[in-house]
């Protein structure tokens, strides 16, 4: 198959290239040419015209949570004043230990579409539901694999409800890592649909929950994640418990290092964005939920400087990405007093390639031969004229979801004509309207 587009994006770490396209054969690309070029070598294939439109890599959601959709206009008697009480008096009571099994499927199937629709083709979820396990993982995949999407999936263990529950939520992820991985063919083999180790933060999860974890992932080679500094919450809780702030202390416990996935990293010392750099930390920023929290605004340019690998998030608050990276490319710039932080082309690799570093995809996020055939198609018609110098201004700044065609996942087209296929939205939308209103029926 070619796809023939007015540009195309390779990574944006280099210019688009005007009239030039790329062949797909099976799951991969296999040439990255002029559209001329690849017209005339490949005579007998099957042409995707995309004329007036950008091929780009589809986006990587490097940090959601699909369930949070259920929360959206909630009833609350109060809304929350502070990041302790947005957790303790609301996220988890009424959202993370209503949920059941058939809540986070017609959740994470909106999710997916809400995802799809606005080009993302990966994502990385991080699911707590203290209720729900066993085999809640089980039970989104799936939803996962039924829309096609590349998903990392994941269970936020935590000993804030028991120990025990601590530990089935540790083995929830175990379990799931080892069950993907035989479907796939083993270790040397990545399925569409994977899994890596997770556990919740320092103020929930004891030091030798923590190592456990950590040592359950080394296991099975894979990262292991957790929600960090996400407001000052957990910094002066670590100053008053341990001593010394969060990055230390895993420091201190010997798990900073890259096999570390830290979500959030908002409120960081400069002694603490010296670890994440020096021991490689993977980070995940997720500029529009740490504003909804009150968290703060993470120093991503600083560890963008210092050379972390930082992938981008919806935190699963606002699904359409092209809002996400908006918010990356202004806040910053505000933050800063700067507008020169955060350039388009920057926040758009964090939206692909950095995005699949970040969460241990490889080969995903980059259009060039050997890569996934990940990719979606923009359209370009702007007021003003596109050229190699602004094209990814443009994109960051004037596209949203209703302006993607079409979205295509390890080869398979999964929205063509910016429908997504064999998607029933009137009927996903009553189950998830069920689900919420079951969910919040315990909140009330």
């Amino acid at each position: 198959m070619l796809i023939l587009p007015t540009w195309l994006i390779t990574t944006p770490h280099e210019l688009p290239q005007r009239n030039w396209g790329i062949h797909v054969t099976g799951d991969r690309i296999d040439a990255v040419a002029p559209n001329a070029d690849l017209r005339r070598d490949y005579p007998d294939d099957t042409i995707v015209d995309a004329s007036g439109h950008v091929l780009a890599p589809g986006f990587v959601n490097a940090h959601t949570h699909l369930y949070g959709v259920l929360a959206h206009g909630i009833p609350l008697v109060k809304a929350p004043s502070n990041f302790w009480a947005f957790l303790a008096d609301f996220w988890w009571p009424l959202v993370e230990d209503a949920l059941d099994h058939e809540m986070i499927c017609a959740a994470s199937d909106w999710g997916c579409v809400e995802m799809l629709r606005s080009g993302v083709t990966s994502f990385y979820d991080c699911l707590e539901a203290p209720f729900a396990i066993p085999d809640a993982l089980l039970a989104q995949k799936e939803v996962v694999d039924k829309r096609g999407l590349r998903g990392i999936l994941s269970f936020e263990a935590t000993e804030r409800v028991s120990e025990e529950n601590g530990q089935v939520g540790l083995q929830e992820n175990a379990r799931f890592i080892d069950h993907c991985r035989s479907e796939g063919g083993g270790d040397t083999s990545a399925p569409l649909v994977q899994g890596l180790m997770c556990f919740h933060t320092t103020f929930t999860c004891s030091a030798d929950f923590i190592r456990q974890a950590f040592a359950l992932g080394a296991e099975r080679n894979v990262l292991t994640h957790m929600h960090c500094n996400e407001g000052v919450h957990e910094p002066n809780y670590a100053l008053e418990h341990f001593g010394m702030r969060t990055l230390e202390y895993y420091d201190q416990l010997g798990v900073a290092g890259p096999s570390m996935l830290a979500s959030q990293c908002v409120q960081l010392s400069d002694s603490e964005r010296a670890i994440i750099a020096e021991r490689g930390v993977k980070v995940t920023h997720m500029p529009l939920s740490n504003c909804e929290v009150g968290g703060g605004i993470a120093p991503i340019p600083q560890q963008i400087e210092a050379g972390v690998t930082v992938g981008l998030g919806s935190d699963g608050y606002i699904n359409d990405f092209f809002e996400v990276m908006r918010g990356a490319f202004l806040i910053h710039k505000a933050n800063q007093l700067n507008p020169q932080v955060m350039p388009g082309h920057e926040v758009l690799y964090l939206a692909t390639e950095g995005g699949a570093k970040s969460i241990g995809l490889e080969q995903v996020g980059r259009l060039q031969p050997g890569w996934a055939a990940d990719c979606q198609i923009i359209d370009a018609s702007f007021p003003t004229p596109v050229a190699e110098h602004n094209l990814y201004e443009q994109l960051v700044l004037w596209r949203n979801h209703t302006h993607v065609r079409d979205v295509m996942v390890a080869g398979q087209w999964r929205v063509r004509d910016s429908v997504v296929l064999a998607a029933d939205l009137g009927a996903m939308r009553a189950r998830t309207h069920a689900a919420a209103q079951r969910m919040w029926a315990k909140a009330t």
